[in-house]
């Protein structure tokens, strides 16, 4: 990492306008297919404190500069929770990022066989946000095997708002689901976007690599189905064999087996449902955890390779979770929590 000279700066901005006197900022960013989130700190002048406790509602743009000139902006939300001091002369904004605006929207509509990208477009560009989406092809009334107008609140489907739905729609398409700034993300997941970042342990403040030797044993993930229309039992299993784990894993032991049960699933559906999960668990073998100096090119998502740990635990990883915090007292610091499976790693199916 460069040691260049940094200057970090805070800009907070509510509805375009510059908020003065911001003291701290916390923004969380996830890849769990929820709503990022943010903690703000701000001095208050009688003035503004009596403005502030009018509010009613704000779009919150946080922005770090390290070099005093150029902005980043971490995160675009709407405000949760408002609470003043009017003893310290300080206000504390939390809140989160624009899939809120999807979340609060119930889904009332009728879908006269749609693919999930259709959907995906129409609920991004009703929320006033700019859809990546990722087209797909398979209508949804497929997946809970109809030959009409999926209802979103039958009982056909679960799903209470549109968010959820979207949720849905992204676990059967093996996509995954967020919001970045302004734009609503619809895109198949284990993709990543940039070039992954190395990182050696004297990059970090603080370090401590994980291993689950449970997961390290092989394992295998079925899903169960009984599909209504064809009148018949689904079953599929997804293998995960590790190249060094011998007779089934750590110490000997025998694989670790999951079970799931999804109604009216296809076979190649439950089979792809079982890789999927597998996928998902095998990348919680392996797990960074560290603090260091912040920064502004990482993001969930992606991946970055440790180098220099002179252990089997240098590979890559996938980013899970990274927490920002820029404060005029302690600077700027950030927490990452990154994952993957050891190298090595086969799927296959039975």
């Amino acid at each position: 990492m460069s040691g260049s000279f940094r200057q970090p700066r805070l800009l907070v901005l509510a509805d375009g306008i510059m908020v003065p006197g911001a003291i701290s900022a916390q923004v969380t960013s996830t890849a769990h297919a929820t709503a990022d989130r943010f903690r703000l700190t701000v001095a208050t002048s009688p003035i503004t404190a009596a403005a502030w406790a009018n509010t009613d509602s704000a779009l919150i743009d946080i922005q770090i500069s390290l070099d005093g000139y150029s902005w980043t902006s971490l995160l675009q939300g709407n405000i949760d929770q408002l609470q003043l001091d009017p003893i310290s002369g300080q206000l504390t904004l939390e809140g989160r990022d624009l899939s809120s605006r999807l979340i609060e929207n119930r889904v009332a509509e009728t879908f006269a066989n749609q693919t999930s990208s259709d959907i995906a477009n129409a609920f991004a560009t009703n929320a006033g946000l700019i859809p990546n989406v990722a087209p797909t092809t398979t209508l949804i009334g497929t997946y809970w095997q109809l030959e009409h107008d999926q209802i979103a609140l039958s009982a056909h489907c679960r799903a209470r708002s549109q968010w959820d739905l979207l949720l849905q729609l992204a676990a059967r398409e093996g996509f995954d689901l967020w919001v970045s700034g302004s734009t609503l993300n619809f895109q198949p997941s284990g993709q990543a976007s940039t070039i992954p970042v190395s990182f050696s342990p004297s990059d970090f403040l603080r370090l401590s690599l994980e291993r689950s030797l449970t997961l390290a044993r092989d394992i295998s993930v079925t899903v169960q189905s009984w599909n209504s229309r064809q009148n018949i039992a689904v079953k599929q299993t997804a293998k995960a064999t590790h190249a060094t784990s011998g007779a089934g894993g750590a110490g000997g032991a025998g694989p670790l087996a999951y079970t799931y049960l999804v109604p009216n699933l296809t076979a190649d559906a439950a089979l792809a449902l079982a890789q999927q999960r597998l996928r998902e668990l095998s990348r919680h073998e392996r797990v960074i955890d560290a603090e260091m100096p912040g920064e502004l090119r990482l993001a969930p998502r992606q991946q970055i390779a440790l180098t220099g740990s002179n252990t089997d635990f240098d590979q890559l990883y996938w980013i899970d979770t990274i927490i920002r915090r820029l404060s005029v007292h302690s600077g700027f610091t950030q927490s990452l929590r990154a994952r993957n499976a050891s190298p090595g790693l086969s799927i296959g199916s039975s």
